[in-house]
């Protein structure tokens, strides 16, 4: 299922995001789209933020992937500088998928094929200076309906 929400503020996307991170649980993968600039860091840093994570949280777009403390692990990767993901990738980043991790993933695109079922597909985009239209596509269920409900106390 898909659910919409429009952000006008980074105080309204980074309170989106907080509440996000409160109906996630270890095991979860979430993969993170949009173009340049979008506000898929952001949405992850407030994510972990909410999840405990204390210090910097910053962009792996040159380290490709950053694992930070929290509550629990929290994987932040970015794959935009990945041409093509083989066998060899999948081994080597088999261990960012732990049943006691939640892993955020920015520009899954070239690796979708080797991610089962993450929880949420969120896909963000520039609608002006501070505002953004963020799509969730998730199973139905569950989260689906604690996701419609967050959406709604934001006022959306």
């Amino acid at each position: 299922m898909q659910t919409r929400f429009d952000s006008s503020s980074e105080e309204q996307t980074a309170a989106l995001a907080a509440g996000f991170a409160r109906l996630l649980s270890p095991g979860d993968v979430v993969l993170l789209k949009g173009q340049l600039g979008a506000g898929k860091t952001f949405f992850v840093r407030a994510a972990a933020r909410e999840l405990g994570v204390p210090g910097p949280v910053t962009s792996p777009s040159f380290t490709i992937a950053n694992t930070y403390q929290g509550r629990f692990t929290v994987h932040h990767l970015d794959l935009y500088r990945l041409a093509a993901f083989d066998a060899q990738d999948e081994a080597d980043f088999s261990s960012f998928f732990e049943d006691d991790a939640v892993t955020f993933i920015e520009w899954p695109e070239v690796a979708e094929d080797h991610i089962a079922a993450p929880r949420a597909v969120i896909e963000m985009r520039h609608a002006g200076e501070h505002r953004r239209e963020l799509s969730f596509i998730t199973g139905s269920g569950e989260f689906q309906r604690a996701l419609e409900e967050l959406i709604a106390s934001l006022g959306n």
